[in-house]
């Protein structure tokens, strides 16, 4: 892979390579619906240190598809350019309650401290403010999943219009969408769920695992700018912090290269504000 021309990366690429990164070579991966960043982290993890891994891709899911460039849906029949054989979505319920999905990648209009996820509703039940478009699979898949990968592009700290800090990170759900590490009032051990749950919370911020004991999400790298007190201003809790916490790693530029190859459309930069794409990270 050529790297000429490559002087810099952006904030798409370098969680695209995070994500990626999380990855290990045998692992079979599934991504649903109208997710073309972890597309990104996926194909580039197939191309350089997971040459075996076994992806399943789209709606239909199709294996190890070659799609010559990344569409902005899942649901585009590019995704199943090179692909063979093609399995239906309920397939992919199988495989997961199998024991035969190693990894998929899960967001979240609020992410909390255990890594529940919510996309069904903001408010209450008996008072919804907001109504999300749902979990399309996720509550299933997210129980039986060898592991999931959480992403962000939004950890921030926003002002409502009545003058109220929202978070994206959030102490506690509205509403558990997809299982994290626990409830309030059961962990996923004391419910028999046979998948693992969340292992890594990429966002454009920094990288974060589990505290072993606590189950609360805990800071491990950080992103080249950010501070440890900007995660916490950007945090509506207060996450535990490794006693080694460091900045994060960049891509290489054979990775930066690859990327820009394998998405020309540059869909992976959809949801990103302005002002994060236009910053430059030098290698």
């Amino acid at each position: 892979m050529t790297v000429a021309g490559i002087e810099y990366y952006t904030i798409d690429e370098l969680m695209a390579v995070c994500m990626a990164r999380t990855i290990k070579d045998g692992d079979t991966i599934f991504n649903g619906v109208a997710v073309p960043l972890p597309f990104t982290a996926i194909m580039l993890a197939f191309k350089t240190h997971a040459p075996n891994a076994v992806f399943w891709g789209g709606l239909l899911a199709g294996l190890n598809p070659d799609p010559p460039f990344l569409p902005p849906t899942s649901g585009d029949s590019v995704m199943l350019h090179g692909a063979n054989p093609v399995l239906h979505l309920h397939q992919i319920f199988d495989l997961a309650m199998r024991g035969e999905l190693d990894r998929i990648f899960f967001s979240g209009a609020q992410i909390d401290k255990f890594g529940n996820l919510n996309n069904t509703l903001i408010g209450s039940e008996d008072n919804i403010k907001i109504k999300l478009p749902g979990g399309a699979g996720s509550s299933h898949i997210g129980c039986f999943a060898g592991n999931f990968t959480i992403w962000s592009v939004r950890h921030e700290a926003r002002i409502s219009k009545k003058g109220d800090k929202v978070y994206t990170l959030v102490d506690s759900v509205d509403f558990i969408t997809t299982l994290g590490h626990r409830t309030n009032m059961m962990t996923r051990d004391e419910m028999n769920l046979s998948g693992g749950g969340p292992d890594r919370v990429i966002t454009n911020l920094g990288t974060f695992d589990f505290d072993p004991e606590t189950k609360v999400m805990r800071l491990k790298t950080l992103h080249p700018g950010v501070s440890v007190e900007d995660i916490k201003a950007n945090t509506g809790f207060e996450p535990v912090v490794d006693n080694r916490v460091s900045e994060t790693p960049p891509p290489t530029r054979e990775e930066v290269a690859i990327i820009r190859k394998l998405d020309p459309m540059e869909t992976r930069k959809s949801g990103f504000s302005k002002e994060a794409l236009e910053k430059k990270y030098d290698f």
